[in-house]
Order: C-alpha cells, then structure tokens, then sequence
C-alpha cells in the first residue's frame, strides 16, 4: 500500500513505506551523520511522528532546500536504502535511469514526481491552507 503526505483532504502520492524511508534515512546516514533530525529536526519530526504542525513548515521549507542542495553533492550510490540494514538494497538495485546523476534526483514518487519536489509543495500547500503536513 502506497503512502502519501497529506494536507487536510489534499493528498500527494509517494509510493511505498519503504521508499520514503529510504529518502529520510539517507538524509539522516548521509547529512545528519546518522542522527535524525540532528541538522533538520522538522522533516526528521515530520517522519517519525507522521505530522508537522503549520507553525513548523516555514522551517521545515528551508531545511528541504538545504537537503536538495546537498544531495545534489552526493551519487546515487550514496543512498541508503535501509539505516538499519547496511546491505539493503532497492528492489530495482543499480537499474536506475541514466539522467539520474545525484540522489537530489534519485527519488521519484509512484506517479513520477521528484520526491523533493512533492514535498515542497505539500509544505507550500500547508502553508497557505494554515493546516499541518502529514505522513497517511
């Protein structure tokens, strides 16, 4: 079953549980040195608690654009599909289109999306309606 983030009755698809683990744990292996929400505490807080309250996704925004920032830095060989299991692997394994170059655009939503890029205007979205981003 797929998961999305959701504003209120807004919902945008990102595909499975796993997937977007596998984008929050390389964020936390690959930039928070293996603590989450040590650099980005409101995306780490919108993961592991499932909502971020409007009054964080102001910051929550800034921290996404210093992540896209530096994941453009890193090679998909950077992910991290699982945090707790070093050797995990995506389904797909290394079979991964060529115009994927860095893991800012590694990570495509079921509907073919670029994952920040959905986030961001979940955050936007939540933002303007005054109402909090959740994981459902």
């Amino acid at each position: 079953m797929g998961v999305s983030l959701r504003v209120g009755p807004i919902a945008y698809p990102i595909g499975t549980g796993a997937f977007l683990g596998a984008f929050f744990d390389t964020v936390t292996g690959r930039l928070e040195d293996g603590a989450r929400g040590r650099r980005f505490p409101r995306l780490g807080d919108l993961y592991q608690h499932g909502e971020l309250d409007v009054s964080h996704l102001d910051a929550a925004r800034g921290e996404l654009s210093d992540i896209r920032r530096q994941l453009t830095l890193l090679p998909p060989s950077a992910l991290i599909w699982d945090l707790d299991d070093p050797a995990a692997a995506p389904p797909w394994g290394d079979d991964i289109a060529a115009s994927i170059t860095d893991l800012s655009d590694y990570f495509v939503t079921s509907d073919g999306r670029q994952l920040l890029d959905v986030i961001q205007t979940a955050l936007d979205t939540g933002i303007r309606l005054g109402r909090a981003v959740s994981i459902g």
